[in-house]
């Protein structure tokens, strides 16, 4: 801040909406426990303190966090925004261990239920954004940033009609648009978003799997797991669309 006053310093939290598999109340309390973990690092950047559930967690697991003089005006320093990465979702139900087995078919059981899933098993929630967007601007009053949210999927390069190779990955463009209505409708909404960027604009080393094949760029790129391929780079067909949906300040995403 010396260097220049109006730098905007934010911080990144993973935001991932989570539900409750019933209406019952410990399933429900289940999900604040839950979301407790999820917003405790975005509390402390956000208001500048230890909040009170993670004092009692300490204290009844042993924990003892040692501040040294001057910790706690340091954490007063709160960030401008905060950034986020959006992935799947979870569903938490109170249930003995000794049924662990019957918790994840009721879970897996629930999931293909109500939402589909990447080829990595990942829920798709277009509509749990919106949810955790509001949840998370009201929570904090602070401007958010979209920083990840894209599909991980096994494309295939093909050859089109005019010769070149690319990618005819439709169910990239509609995973993004979807998402993207709903980032409309949270504005819509009243939440403040400074921006927000796809996971990611050329293909890469997939860090949860460290995969290749788990591809989420507009641009392909002739690399594979086994170490063969040219590194020779395509555009897919959401590159040109995303192009358009930039162009168009987000309308091209309600034509029909």
């Amino acid at each position: 801040m010396k260097i220049n006053p109006d730098f905007k310093i934010g911080c990144m939290v993973i935001a991932m909406p989570i539900y409750p598999l019933t209406p019952d109340p410990k399933d429900v309390i289940q999900v604040m426990n839950a979301d407790h973990k999820n917003t405790f690092f975005a509390d402390v950047h956000a208001r500048g303190y230890y909040p009170s559930y993670i004092k009692r967690y300490l204290r009844e697991n042993g924990i003892s966090i040692r501040f040294e003089p001057g910790d706690e005006e340091i954490l007063k320093h709160t960030v401008d925004f905060i950034s986020l990465i959006t992935i799947r979702v979870a569903v938490k139900r109170q249930i003995q261990p000794s049924k662990l087995r019957e918790k994840a078919t009721l879970l897996v059981a629930y999931l293909i239920q109500h939402l589909k899933a990447s080829e990595w098993g990942w829920q798709i929630d277009h509509q749990g954004l919106r949810y955790i967007m509001n949840v998370l601007y009201d929570r904090y009053q602070k401007p958010l940033f979209i920083v990840e949210n894209g599909l991980g999927a096994v494309d295939q390069l093909i050859t089109d009609k005019n010769g070149e190779k690319t990618v005819e990955d439709d169910y990239r463009i509609n995973y993004l648009k979807q998402h993207l209505i709903q980032v409309f409708e949270e504005i819509q909404d009243g939440v403040e978003l400074m921006g927000y960027t796809t996971w990611g604009c050329i293909d890469l080393v997939s860090a949860t799997t460290a995969q290749l094949k788990k591809r989420y760029g507009f641009i392909y790129v002739d690399r594979h797991d086994d170490g063969t391929g040219t590194l020779e780079r395509y555009r897919k067909k959401p590159f040109y669309w995303y192009k358009d949906v930039i162009q168009s300040n987000g309308g091209s995403l309600f034509e029909k």
